[in-house]
């Protein structure tokens, strides 16, 4: 087994073949499932396993910048609070649209015992991901097709500025599992957004969210609010690492942040939330 995919081998056991459902039984340079299918592990150490056409994720930029500002700590308070949200010391935590792989890396590091997974669409990303932690794998998926993973297998499942698949979720949770969702409020870096006429939180976007989620109950729910003080080159990183950096590149944000004092002062204003599956849910 090659050191590029020791941690794909280790959560072999709950990953399924995205084309037939069936069990993994193979994963060195590829991994192959008891049909035959097979999927080739990158050199970098990720495998795709998207059964039908790729779907495009973040761009290596928004990727570069994204490794940029989330190395410098402005948001390790958030996985701080992911990691003490997290109720269970063992098990396997999954981080859908999890990036780089930044915050499940520090997650891990607070739980010694979990086996951490990225799932995520980027390749940038993936490429990172794959490498950020001894205990973390890295697969390409679409979040909003079938998950590659066994029916009530995963102990823990993270969405940290992410999309949610709520079905896919409850298939894949096990009894007594929980989901851990951390989303902006309004105030989230409401100086660059407001100042700029960027992406902004959709002011109903919790009403959004417990509607999505309405077969889920919620354990516990904190507000997380802080203030920053980022430089230019810091500022660009944020906005063009999120939804912004879809619909602008570095240059344009830059223009558009250049009213800006610099440093600026910002909002980070983030509510975590612990959920678990109803019981009479379905």
């Amino acid at each position: 087994m090659g050191s590029r995919s020791a941690a794909l081998e280790r959560l072999s056991d709950v990953l399924v073949c995205p084309v037939c459902a069936g069990d993994i039984v193979s994963v060195s340079t590829s991994v192959v499932c008891a049909a035959g299918h097979v999927f080739d592990v990158a050199r970098q150490g990720y495998v795709s396993l998207i059964a039908g056409r790729a779907v495009s994720g973040d761009s290596a930029e928004m990727v570069a910048a994204r490794d940029r500002f989330l190395s410098s700590g402005h948001y390790d308070r958030i996985s701080d609070a992911v990691a003490s949200a997290v109720p269970t010391a063992s098990g396997v935590c999954v981080d859908v649209g999890g990036g780089t792989g930044y915050h499940l890396a520090r997650v891990l590091d607070a739980r010694p015992d979990l086996a951490g997974l990225v799932l995520d669409t980027s390749k940038p990303a993936l490429k990172r991901a794959a490498r950020s932690h001894e205990r973390m794998a890295a697969v390409a998926t679409d979040a909003w097709a079938a998950l590659p993973l066994r029916s009530s297998s995963i102990d823990v499942m993270l969405s940290i500025f992410a999309p949610r698949n709520p079905g896919e979720t409850a298939r894949v949770l096990a009894p007594g599992g929980v989901l851990v969702v951390v989303t902006p409020t309004t105030r989230h870096l409401s100086e660059l957004m407001s100042a700029v006429g960027l992406v902004r939180v959709d002011e109903r976007k919790e009403e959004r969210l417990a509607l999505q989620l309405r077969d889920f109950e919620t354990i516990r729910s904190d507000r997380l609010e802080y203030g920053v003080s980022l430089g230019r080159a810091e500022a660009i990183d944020d906005v063009l690492m999120g939804p912004s950096g879809h619909h602008a590149g570095a240059d344009e944000i830059a223009h558009a942040l250049s009213s800006l004092p610099d440093p600026v002062a910002a909002t980070v204003s983030v509510v975590v939330s612990v959920l678990r599956l109803r019981r009479d849910a379905g």
